[in-house]
C-alpha cells in the first residue's frame, strides 16, 4: 500500500506529468514518419537522458515506448506504408479503407482499439507481478521454437485461395533471413563475398522494401490521390463505434499480445500477424479481409499496444528484452541506475506500478492526441500523389539508410523494392515472405538450441504438445470455415477470397 501511495504521489508530480507528455509527443512525431519505429526513436532519447533525474527520465522512455503502436498506424492507413515491424498486418484493411475514402474511420477504429489494448496490458502488468517468475521460466528453447511456428502457420490463411504461392513466398522470406552470420553456428551464408551481407538485411528494409515501394510506384502510375473518392467519407467518430461493435476482437486480440509480448525472445515483430490471422481463422464471413473490413484494423491494433504491458514483464523482472525497442529500453534504465531484475519485486515496487500507471496514462494520452489529429491528416489521401512522392520517398530512404549508414542499405532497399513490385504484380502474398523473414532466425536458433539440449525428447514436453495442439486446432478451424462456403458462394467470388497478401 504504501508503494502504491508513492507511485500515485510520484505520477501526479508536475514535473513527471509533463515528462510523460513530452515522450508522447516525441513519439508521436516518430511514429507518423514510415518505418522508423520504437527501437529509431529510444535511440533517440537516449542521448538526451544522461544527468535527468531518474524518475522524469523514466516517464519520457515510458510515454514514446506507449504511444509508438498507436501513432505508427497513420502510414500504415493512409499510404500503405509500415510506420513500423509492428503495424505492417494494420495495412492489409486499413489502406484499402483509405482508398475508399474511409481514412477517418479506420484510424478512428485502430486508435480506439490501441487505447483499449494498451490499458488491457497495463491491467495484466499489475495482476501478473506476483506470478511472473514461474511463468517465464517455464518456457524454455522448444515452447519459444512452438511459437515461431504458430507465427509462421498464420501464412496459410493470409494466402487465401493461393496456398501454394504464399508458402513459396513465406520460403523466400526466409531465405533472405537466411542471408548472413547463422545464429546457431560460427559461419557465413550466401554473402556472394559481399561485406554487407555479412550481417543480413534489415528488418526496416525488408518491410519498406516489400510493402512502401510498390505502393509509392502505382500511385506515381495512376497519378492520382491515395483515396479513390474525392471525400474523406465517414469520420473518426465511426471507427469508435466500430470498435465498441466489436470489442469481443479487441479483448481476444489484447491476450494474444500480452502473451506474445510477455514471452521473451519472440518479439513484436510477429504479434498483429498472429492477431490477423487468429481474426481470418476464426471468422465465418471472411470475404471482406484485405478489401476493407474494420475487423482487419482491429485485431491488430489492440494486440501491437497490449504487448508493450506484457513485453516489460520480462524487462523490467527478469532485464531480458521482448523487442528490439525493449532492448533500447532496458540500455536507458541501466543508464539511469535502475537495475532491473527480480529485486524489483520486493526492492522497487514503487517503481513498477509507476512504470504501469504511467504506461496507461500514456496510451490514453497517445489515443486522445492521434483521434484528435486523425481528421486534418486524413486529408493527406485526399492530395494528389505525385507531391507527396518526393517527401515520401525521402523519408523512407532515409529510414532505410539510419540501418548501418552503409550504400549497401540503399541498394538492398532498391533490390527489395523491386522484389516487392513483382510479387505484387503478380498476386505472390507479400505478408508471407515478410513473416518468413521475421521468423526465420528464431525457428532456426530455437531448435538447434532445443536439439542440442534435449534431443528429441523436446517434443515430449507438455508446453510443446498444448502449443503444438493449438497450432493444429488453429489450422483445422480455418481450413474448417474455408470448406464451409457454399459452391455458389466460391463460383461468384472467386476473386473474394481473402485477398490481403496482394495489397
Amino acid at each position: 500500500m504504501e508503494a502504491a501511495l508513492k507511485s500515485l504521489s510520484i505520477i501526479l508530480d508536475p514535473s513527471h506529468f509533463l515528462m510523460l507528455f513530452a515522450g508522447v509527443l516525441v513519439g508521436l512525431s516518430i511514429g507518423i514518419l514510415p518505418g522508423l519505429g520504437g527501437i529509431v526513436g529510444m535511440s533517440i532519447l537516449l542521448p538526451i537522458i544522461y544527468g535527468m533525474e531518474p524518475h522524469s527520465a523514466f516517464a519520457l522512455l515510458i510515454g514514446m515506448v506507449a504511444v509508438i503502436p498507436t501513432s505508427d498506424t497513420f502510414p500504415s492507413v493512409m499510404m500503405g506504408i509500415p510506420g513500423s515491424s509492428a503495424s505492417q498486418a494494420t495495412i492489409m484493411d486499413g489502406y484499402p479503407l483509405a482508398k475508399k475514402g474511409e481514412a477517418a474511420r479506420a484510424l478512428g477504429a485502430a486508435f480506439t482499439a490501441s487505447l483499449i489494448g494498451g490499458l488491457f496490458g497495463a491491467a495484466v502488468l499489475t495482476l501478473i507481478i506476483p506470478i511472473a517468475r514461474p511463468i517465464v521460466l517455464a518456457f524454455g528453447s522448444p515452447e519459444l521454437f512452438m511459437l515461431a511456428l504458430l507465427g509462421l502457420s498464420m501464412v496459410g490463411v493470409l494466402s487465401g485461395n493461393k496456398p501454394i504461392k504464399g508458402v513459396l513466398a513465406a520460403g523466400i522470406g526466409l531465405m533472405i533471413g537466411a542471408l548472413g552470420d547463422a545464429p546457431a553456428l560460427p559461419e557465413y551464408r550466401y554473402t556472394l563475398g559481399i561485406g554487407y551481407l555479412m550481417d543480413g538485411v534489415p528488418l526496416v528494409i525488408v518491410g519498406l522494401g516489400l510493402f512502401a515501394f510498390p505502393e509509392i510506384f502505382d500511385l506515381l502510375i495512376k497519378g492520382k490521390a491515395i483515396s479513390e473518392v474525392a471525400t474523406l467519407g465517414k469520420g473518426w467518430l465511426d471507427g469508435v463505434k466500430d470498435a465498441i461493435h466489436h470489442k469481443l476482437i479487441i479483448l481476444r486480440c489484447s491476450v494474444i499480445g500480452v502473451i506474445v509480448g510477455f514471452l521473451p525472445g519472440l518479439g513484436g515483430s510477429v504479434v498483429d500477424w498472429i492477431a490477423y490471422g487468429h481474426i481470418i481463422q476464426t471468422t465465418k464471413d471472411r470475404e471482406g479481409f484485405g478489401k476493407g473490413d474494420i475487423r482487419g484494423v482491429l485485431a491488430p491494433e489492440s494486440a501491437n499496444n497490449a504487448k508493450e504491458g506484457g513485453g516489460l514483464i520480462p524487462t523490467l523482472l527478469f532485464g531480458v528484452p521482448g523487442s528490439g525497442s525493449m532492448a533500447v529500453f532496458l540500455g536507458g534504465l541501466l543508464i539511469l541506475g535502475i537495475q532491473p531484475g527480480p529485486a524489483m519485486v520486493t526492492e522497487d515496487v514503487d517503481l513498477l506500478y509507476t512504470a504501469i500507471w504511467s504506461l496507461a496514462l500514456a496510451n490514453v494520452f497517445g489515443a486522445g492526441l492521434c483521434i484528435f489529429l486523425s481528421k486534418p491528416i486524413t486529408r493527406l489521401t485526399i492530395i494528389p500523389f505525385t507531391y507527396l512522392a518526393p517527401f515520401m520517398i525521402l523519408i523512407i530512404t532515409l529510414a532505410s539508410y539510419q540501418a548501418s549508414r552503409g550504400w549497401g542499405d540503399l541498394i538492398s532497399l532498391l533490390v527489395m523494392g523491386i522484389l516487392g513490385w513483382i510479387m505484387k504484380q503478380y498476386g505472390w502474398p507479400r505478408p508471407a515472405a515478410l513473416i518468413g523473414y521475421v521468423l526465420s532466425d528464431n525457428i532456426e536458433t530455437y531448435l538447434f538450441i532445443s536439439v542440442q539440449r534435449y534431443g528429441f525428447s523436446w517434443m515430449a514436453r507438455k508446453g510443446v504438445i498444448i502449443l503444438g495442439l493449438i497450432i493444429i486446432a488453429s489450422l483445422a478451424l480455418g481450413i474448417f470455415y474455408q470448406t464451409k462456403k457454399t459452391p455458389k458462394t466460391r463460383s461468384t467470388s472467386k476473386d473474394n477470397a481473402i485477398q490481403a497478401p496482394q495489397l
